[in-house]
């Protein structure tokens, strides 16, 4: 069975590189979003359920049970596909997304949900200057940030917003179901995250009964400790 690692928002498959290079099976695939540098389908309107139908109609083409993962939107995507579909999922590993209804949307989040601070937020998006805010907020490193700035195109603005204006409730919406799943589950988490703050790590473990693994780190663990990610990952897929 293979390995899918799930990115988030505002990544690509490239967020995956670094840990990647860590792990030792080849049977590892990293999948782009609708909008995040792959085209979306015709009328896919780039909704939280609509991201979701999308991963589950891909992981049963797949046709056997997947190791899965996820970090930022990706681990709230892939912990909802395996709290609704169970045979799906041989295993579940997600970091730095929370499910919770106590949780409180960071500002940056909060402006993409307003429709007009939204739409002049990313009708003005600059990329050197937004590569220098993540390098900056959130110690992504600058390589990174330059080549994570430079894929947001105009398709990836738009999913962005219509994404996390579907998502206000989402913590409400989804977290009594994630009691459903049932695959083993590993939830990775830095703890300096400044957006997706620690404690929600552990009720997001105590609601899928994962194990939770804290990193000396701030929202991208897996630019950050991709060696760390990569090794926590190979033990968790050795347990079932």
């Amino acid at each position: 069975m293979p390995a899918i690692l799930i990115h988030g928002v505002p990544d690509t498959h490239r967020v995956w590189d670094g840990v990647r290079t860590h792990l030792s099976r080849s049977d590892v695939e990293a999948w782009d979003l609708p909008g995040f540098g792959t085209p979306r389908p015709y009328g896919f309107g780039s909704s939280k359920e609509e991201y979701v139908h999308w991963l589950i109609a891909r992981l049963e083409q797949v046709g056997e049970p997947v190791d899965l993962v996820g970090h930022d939107w990706g681990c709230i995507l892939t912990a909802r596909v395996a709290s609704l579909r169970p045979d799906l999922v041989r295993t579940w590993a997600g970091g730095n997304g929370p499910i919770s209804s106590h949780y409180v949307w960071h500002p940056l989040a909060r402006t993409w949900q307003n429709q007009e601070e939204g739409d002049r937020f990313m009708a003005e998006l600059e990329a050197a200057s937004f590569a220098a805010d993540l390098a900056t907020g959130f110690d992504v490193p600058g390589v990174a940030a330059t080549e994570m700035a430079r894929h947001i195109d105009a398709e990836m603005k738009d999913s962005i917003l219509r994404l996390y204006r579907s998502a206000v409730t989402v913590g409400a919406e989804w977290e009594t179901d994630l009691a459903k799943t049932t695959a083993p589950g590993l939830v990775f988490w830095g703890e300096l995250d400044p957006a997706c703050q620690i404690e929600f790590a552990d009720s997001l473990g105590a609601a899928m009964g994962a194990h939770v693994l804290r990193l000396d780190s701030n929202h991208w663990t897996v630019l950050q400790r991709s060696a760390e990610v990569a090794a926590a990952l190979e033990q968790h897929w050795k347990a079932p």
